[in-house]
């Protein structure tokens, strides 16, 4: 079997023999009830395969439709103009780039349907070359935007470059509703939706598709389409880990399912994960390791947001599904760039729960992280979390939490300057590592975090305190009581209270009892 993993050209890859997880009933049902949309989706998704297979059917391919579900719904099979856009392939940063990148598009069908307002501005021959591909076809054109966000997402920390390019884009754009006569389907792709006073404030003809229940798996794969088309592939899996089928669906389903983009929609899997471990008969972080989130700290650098209310904030779908450049929330990114999901929907007020999608989103979001907190370098955090776990294991308090002490220690804090909030979001992704191996419960109140630690042979009650001491900690153990859930469970219980300096930012002091 041939995996398309990488490939983003339907036309290729229909003719070169690689499996196809078959959406075009989706996609006719799209092109024959609407006209204008949006999608976003995280990446690596298959953005740019929709795109693509759109531009085939509209170009009226049909030999590349053989055996698939449009074939039998797909009458006429007209040829369309198609204009093509990919803002994808450019890094947009300085003020010329954007206008370069629509300027080469725009020369490609300036050539092709003609070119005497080549001199306009972009809008203006964007504007004309609609009306020319119409005039010269006979046909009404078709636009697919792929990546539109791609300046946007690259520029977050630069003002006066994001300023230039939204007005740039909502201008460019606007096209699609000032020569609506002229068009027959347009499709914008992108990871976000930055609305109200930005790009897509004047465009209120699109359909934004990205929480629509009708077209929720038009991207990903889900549970029933690898049963149908991956079946030899998952009991290769199987077999490589001497594991049943079974153990290996229930694996694949942790580590890469888990995205849910409408309230109790289906689960999908996350494509590009998938693909590869199949491929590869090999679970791996292969999503997260094409591209880190460096666009995600620069907005939690900016907000600077606490890291444990990412999972426990409740929000509306209008809040989650568009990013106003006024909004100092980052969650609306981070949830639309696939880091966060959908887990819950409060029917009654209309606010959705959300949390890490699977695990390895979980695993790599928290890696990725831990470095701008504490004073371990990228791509070491498992060498660390590996010695605090095996610590723990062997109840050796005093090394470990020298261990945490040294890790805490010189940090350049690139992340907060805010002392109390630093320590709460350090110590949530040291939590959050040690309960990848261990058994780890966290509540968070006024500053603190107090966790518990289960192991095989031990168990841990840790309280940490903001100025104060670690007596103080132990003490407060004992007051609250926190030991008698633990008093029929014949394994050693620890106690350790742990104080945390604001003004050295350091662990201060800790004892154990």
């Amino acid at each position: 079997m041939k995996y398309p993993i990488g490939i983003q050209n339907f036309e290729s890859l229909r003719q070169d023999g690689y499996v196809y997880v078959d959406k075009t009933a989706l996609l006719y049902k799209l092109a024959s009830e609407g006209r204008y949309y949006f999608l976003s989706r995280p990446r690596r998704f298959g953005k740019s395969l929709l795109i693509s297979t759109l531009e085939a059917y509209f170009s009226g391919k049909k030999e590349l439709f053989q055996g698939l579900a449009i074939e039998q719904l797909e009458k006429d099979w007209t040829a369309y103009p198609v204009l093509h856009m990919d803002l994808n392939s450019r890094n947009y940063l300085n003020e010329e780039s954007l206008e370069n990148e629509l300027k080469k598009h725009l020369e490609l069908w300036e050539d092709r349907y003609g070119d005497r307002y080549r001199d306009r501005a972009i809008e203006e021959r964007f504007y004309h070359i609609v009306r020319l591909a119409y005039e010269k076809t006979g046909k009404r054109c078709v636009i697919l935007v792929d990546e539109y966000d791609k300046p946007l997402l690259q520029t977050l920390s630069n003002s006066s470059l994001q300023d230039s390019y939204r007005a740039t884009l909502k201008a460019f754009y606007s096209v699609l509703k000032t020569q609506d006569q002229y068009i027959k389907f347009a499709l914008l792709t992108g990871v976000t939706k930055f609305g109200k006073v930005s790009v897509f404030s004047d465009l209120n003809n699109l359909i934004d598709l990205s929480m629509d229940e009708r077209y929720q798996t038009i991207c990903g794969i889900t549970q029933e389409e690898i049963l149908r088309y991956f079946p030899t592939s998952i009991h290769g899996l199987a077999q490589a880990y001497h594991i049943s089928d079974e153990e290996a669906l229930a694996r694949l389903e942790r580590d890469y399912d888990g995205y849910h983009f409408v309230e109790h929609g289906v689960g999908i899997y996350n494509p590009f994960s998938l693909l590869n471990t199949l491929s590869r008969q090999k679970f791996g972080r292969y999503w997260f390791e094409t591209g880190t989130p460096s666009y995600l700290v620069e907005v939690m650098k900016q907000d600077n947001y606490p890291l444990p209310d990412l999972t426990q904030e409740q929000v509306t779908g209008d809040f989650l599904n568009s990013i106003d450049s006024m909004s100092k929330n980052p969650i609306p990114l981070i949830y639309q760039s696939g880091y966060l999901t959908i887990k819950d929907y409060d029917e009654r007020f209309g606010f959705y729960t959300l949390g890490f999608p699977n695990k390895e989103v979980e695993e790599g979001f928290t890696d990725y992280l831990l470095p701008f907190y504490t004073n371990i370098q990228q791509g070491e955090s498992a060498f660390y979390i590996g010695n605090f776990v095996k610590d723990l294991e062997k109840g050796r308090v005093d090394d470990f939490m020298r261990r945490m002490e040294t890790m805490l220690s010189d940090t350049d804090y690139k992340i907060v300057g805010d002392s109390e909030l630093y320590f709460q979001n350090a110590f949530y992704l040291i939590a959050r590592m040690l309960g990848f191996y261990t058994e780890v419960e966290r509540t968070t109140s006024n500053g603190r975090m107090d966790m518990t630690v289960k192991t095989k042979d031990y168990i841990y009650i840790f309280e940490f305190k903001l100025d104060g001491s670690a007596d103080d900690a132990l003490r407060q153990i004992d007051e609250k009581g926190y030991a008698k859930h633990f008093a029929l469970d014949p394994r050693p219980l620890i106690k350790v209270g742990v104080n945390f300096s604001l003004k050295k930012r350091c662990v201060e002091e800790w004892k154990k009892d």
